[in-house]
């Protein structure tokens, strides 16, 4: 990897030989049960915790999602935060908030320089998706353009497009995550990863989802995916693996291939 693709947060680079970094989502639906997980989560010491707003019950009270997201920032003794939203179209959970009115909510969450990313989806509004890039960029947090797709896998050639799209579009991260049916389409999504990761300057993360997918989370890193989402209390999307029982496999896969040649 070479440094145009290191995942870098404010303070820190996150080098290669750390590489994949382990996320885990954050889902609990309201204060208590965020903070509750949230314990659980940072003594269990991911690289990355990925806040799911769109599971959040009071997602519309944007000054209660901002003091949230201080008491989180407190509270995960310099882990790195991810702020998403998912949208229904992608696989997240319904919320009462028009796009517009989510757009605020980024940009409010932003301007109190409690997130180090942002999830944000390619499929966005192309004005929206540049206004949050700014703010993001304002306060130097980076922005990941995803793309997911929850009924099937595309082509190696279109989920390259996306990654290429991710990196028009001035993301700093590309991600793609879609749901396999076969053997396959997991070697679709690492065949796309490992030339997405050729072409690209941004940092990739892929992801094959579901029972088969689980074999991109323990993999993918070879490939090119700089990081591999774990349960660390709840799940956030079919296929993620215990944390603990991610750690053993990596490590394994680690040894076996430290003396692999040059």
């Amino acid at each position: 990897m070479n440094f145009c693709k290191t995942i870098i947060t404010p303070g820190q680079s996150i080098a290669e030989d750390r590489e994949p970094l382990i996320c885990v989502p954050l889902v609990g639906r309201d204060q208590t049960t965020v903070l509750g997980e949230l314990t659980t989560l940072v003594a269990k010491q991911p690289d990355l915790i990925e806040w799911r707003i769109d599971y959040f019950s009071e997602i519309a009270d944007t000054a209660k999602v901002v003091a949230l997201a201080q008491q989180i920032r407190y509270r995960t003794a310099g882990i790195p935060i991810v702020f998403t939203r998912r949208s229904i179209r992608e696989g997240g959970e319904p919320i009462a908030l028009s796009e517009d009115q989510v757009l605020f909510l980024h940009e409010a969450v932003l301007a109190s320089r409690t997130v180090d990313f942002v999830d944000y989806e390619l499929s966005s509004d192309p004005v929206h998706f540049q206004r949050v890039l700014t703010a993001a960029h304002a306060v130097d947090v980076q922005l990941i353009a995803s793309f997911h797709d929850f009924q099937r896998t595309p082509s190696v050639e279109d989920i390259v497009a996306k990654f290429t799209a991710a990196e028009r579009a001035g993301a700093d991260i590309a991600k793609v995550a879609v749901m396999p049916t076969t053997l396959d389409d997991v070697l679709t999504l690492l065949s796309a990863t490992l030339e997405g990761h050729r072409r690209s300057c941004l940092p990739i993360i892929s992801i094959s989802m579901g029972a088969y997918g689980a074999l991109s989370r323990l993999l993918g890193w070879m490939f090119g995916s700089s990081v591999t989402f774990a349960v660390g209390d709840q799940s956030s999307a079919p296929g993620q693996l215990p944390i603990a029982d991610l750690r053993e496999v990596l490590a394994i896969v680690k040894r076996a291939l430290a003396n692999r040649p040059a």
